[in-house]
Parts: C-alpha cells; sequence; structure tokens
C-alpha cells in the first residue's frame, strides 16, 4: 500500500476488463460520500465467486429470481480488511460504536436497500431485492470506481456494514472474517436443534465437502461448536492435511476414493446411520445428490458452495428427500451479526490452534492479479489475498 494514499490523490487497482484478463488501473480517491467512507486497503481475499467471474460465470441471483449479469470493467474483492482513510461526517460500527480515522475494519461485501420485503421482514440482507455487492455487481465504470478491494483503497457506500478489527488479530486472520461470517448456517443449524433429533447438535457428526477456504472455515466452525466427529471430503491432499489441522478427524480424498467407499467410510462411522450435518462448499453442483446420500434419516445439508450458477442436476425427491425426510439449508452468504463473534473466536483460538494463522498461504501485489488468480485455482493453494 502506498503510504501517500490521501483523499484528491489516486489508487491503483487490479481491474477486471473482461473474463480471463486483468489490467492495473488508477483511479482518483474521492471525497467519502455522506455517511461512508474511504477505506485503504491492507488485505482482500480471492473468493471462490472472484474465479468464477474471472472464468466467465457472470450471472448472479443475488436474492431474486432474476439473475443480474455482472458489468466490467470490475474491481473485485469482497473479503476486506483496512484502515479508515477519511470520512464522509460521523459514521459508526455494527454495534453503534464511533468509528475514527486510522481504525482498522472490516467491510461486509453487500450493501441492502433497507426497504424491500426481504430487508423489511428483517430476512438474511444477503436476500434483499436491490442488494449491491462490492466487487461483484458494483461496476468501476462509473464514478466512484474504487468498488472492490483488489485496489489500494476502497469507497464504502452509507448503509455498509464496518466491523472493528480487534488488536489482537492479524490482518491475515481478520481477512477470514466474511468466510467465517459464511458459517453462520452452523450456527442457526444450532438454534434450530430444539429436540433431540435434529441435527445440530453437540458431538453430532459433520462432513464437510470440499475444503477450500470455505470449507475449511467450517472445520473451524464445526469443532468451535462442539462437533463430534468431522470428516473432510476434497481431491486436494494439501488441503486435506490442512484441514486436520484445523479440527478434522477424518479425511477422505476424492481422486483415491470413489462415491460408494466414501460412503461405506461415513457410515462405518455413524453405525451404519450417516452423517448429522453433511456441509456442500465444493461449489460443484454434481455434488449435491452425493453429499445427500450421506446423510443419516433426518439429517441436514447446508448448501453453501455454490454462490454461481454451475447448471442443473438430477435428484430424486422420492429418495433423496422424502424418504429420508431430511432437512435442506441454502445459505446466500454471510450475515451481519456474525462478524464481530467470528473474529473475537478467532482471537481466542489463535493459541490453541495455531494453525489458523497459516489460513493464508499467498500473499501478492496488484500487478500480479493474473499469477494471483491462478495460484487461487491450484489445489495446493489454501486462501490467496491481496496485500496492496
Amino acid at each position: 500500500m502506498s503510504g501517500d494514499l490521501r483523499v484528491g490523490g489516486r489508487a491503483r487497482a487490479a481491474v477486471l476488463v473482461e473474463p480471463g484478463r486483468y489490467e492495473v488501473r488508477d483511479y482518483p480517491i474521492p471525497e467519502p460520500p455522506r455517511g461512508g467512507a474511504i477505506v485503504a486497503i491492507t488485505r482482500s481475499g480471492i473468493c471462490g465467486t472472484d474465479k468464477h467471474t474471472w472464468q466467465g460465470w457472470t450471472e448472479q441471483y443475488g436474492g431474486s429470481t432474476t439473475p443480474r449479469t455482472i458489468r466490467f470493467p470490475l474491481i473485485q474483492g469482497h473479503e476486506n480488511v483496512g484502515r479508515i482513510l477519511a470520512m464522509g461526517g460521523a459514521i459508526t460500527d455494527f454495534e453503534g460504536q464511533p468509528i475514527r480515522e486510522g481504525d482498522r475494519v472490516v467491510v461486509a461485501p453487500n450493501v441492502s436497500c433497507g426497504t424491500c420485503w426481504a430487508c423489511t421482514h428483517l430476512l438474511p440482507y444477503t436476500l434483499c431485492e436491490r442488494t449491491e455487492d462490492y466487487g461483484n455487481t458494483l461496476s468501476a465504470a462509473e464514478p466512484p470506481h474504487l468498488l472492490g478491494g483488489w485496489a489500494e483503497a476502497m469507497v464504502v457506500l452509507p448503509g455498509s456494514h464496518l466491523f472493528p478489527v480487534p488488536d489482537d488479530l492479524p490482518d491475515d486472520v481478520a481477512v477470514m472474517a466474511e468466510l467465517m461470517a459464511v458459517t453462520v448456517g452452523l450456527d442457526r443449524a444450532r438454534s434450530w436443534s430444539v429436540m433431540p433429533s435434529e441435527p445440530f447438535l453437540v458431538d453430532d457428526t459433520v462432513v464437510v465437502y470440499g475444503v477450500g477456504p470455505l470449507g475449511l472455515c467450517h472445520v473451524i466452525k464445526a469443532r468451535m461448536l462442539g462437533a463430534g466427529t468431522i470428516v473432510a471430503i476434497d481431491r486436494s491432499p494439501e488441503r486435506l492435511a490442512f484441514a486436520r489441522e484445523l479440527g478434522a478427524d477424518v479425511t477422505l480424498d476424492v481422486g483415491t476414493t470413489t462415491a460408494e467407499e466414501r460412503l461405506a467410510r461415513v457410515r462405518d462411522l455413524t453405525g451404519g446411520r450417516g452423517a448429522d450435518v453433511v456441509v456442500e462448499a465444493a461449489g460443484v453442483p454434481e455434488v449435491v445428490p452425493l453429499a445427500i446420500d450421506l446423510l443419516r434419516p433426518g439429517g441436514l445439508l447446508i448448501e453453501v458452495g455454490n454462490f454461481s450458477d454451475g447448471g442443473e442436476v438430477l435428484i430424486s425427491p422420492h429418495r433423496h428427500l422424502c424418504s429420508k425426510g431430511i432437512r435442506l439449508m441454502g445459505v446466500a452468504g454471510e450475515e451481519p451479526g456474525a462478524y464481530l463473534p467470528a473474529m473475537r473466536q478467532l482471537a481466542r483460538h489463535r493459541s490453541a490452534n495455531p494453525a489458523i494463522d497459516r489460513f493464508v498461504s499467498d500473499r501478492f501485489a496488484l500487478a500480479d492479479a493474473d499469477i494471483a488468480m491462478r495460484r487461487s485455482i491450484e489445489p495446493s493453494s489454501r486462501k490467496v489475498v491481496f496485500a496492496p
């Protein structure tokens, strides 16, 4: 990050001008909007959605039944940590405490309208009918341009949620906050467990299918919430090994086992029943029927991987749904109320689980956006971030 960033100056950004092609451009740093701010970015992660956009998957639904097409040029980046550079008047964090220049914050990726049916009925803010997303729907084509985190500075619009970073949480861990907030499906599952037969209970068996960065965060959260046996499934030996460091008890390699062998192993671990909870975090539609097969009768599938439209799959409504009586939870994204608890728990667990501090595997400059993106797709990577 340049030391002379200031309002009225200019900030460099890695700009996706079209799928598959980045350019480094610079944009003016505007006065902060009233009720908003300018944040000097210190870390910004590459998410699975960013990879899909780079690959040309340019339609997202985001709380609506009508797809929205991503507009280019685009500054990606919605997992953002930075310091307040300037403010458009007095602003507060998510808990109503004053924000000051120089404060270190995480910026939530979505800006909701506050007036649609979903907003007024207090549904998750990701279901807002007119939601806008930093690094996704907010294009760099028009001012204020700097609306994504793969830049030296980012404009924070009024209505955005800001979360103060604990002093003892380094940027490389704070950048996990958005992903950890997406694990709110496990928190919600705990709140559903008012009957002994309902997952997710303490000591339940949890399968995390796909342990890229999002799946790894679900391993961390499942362990925090008292899961029993945690099974991690992936095709990357490196990620499976890291999942064990983070708390997984059993790992199954897709490259060396068949679907039938994985099903048999999970049933062996559960007395023949199947897992209480399966988290589908692979982001591959074809995995969904396999994930349902791994569930016990009455088990819970948390679908959290498919944030881009990768197509459709066939399921049997009788065999997959009715005959097993499964519960199905679709997670549309993170929730604001989950950020501060996530960061506080990460700070609390760092000493007990030092692997958390190694969650980020690679750091890149903005000029190396293409290299960074290609690295993030390699199975041996974990979380790849920009450090502007």
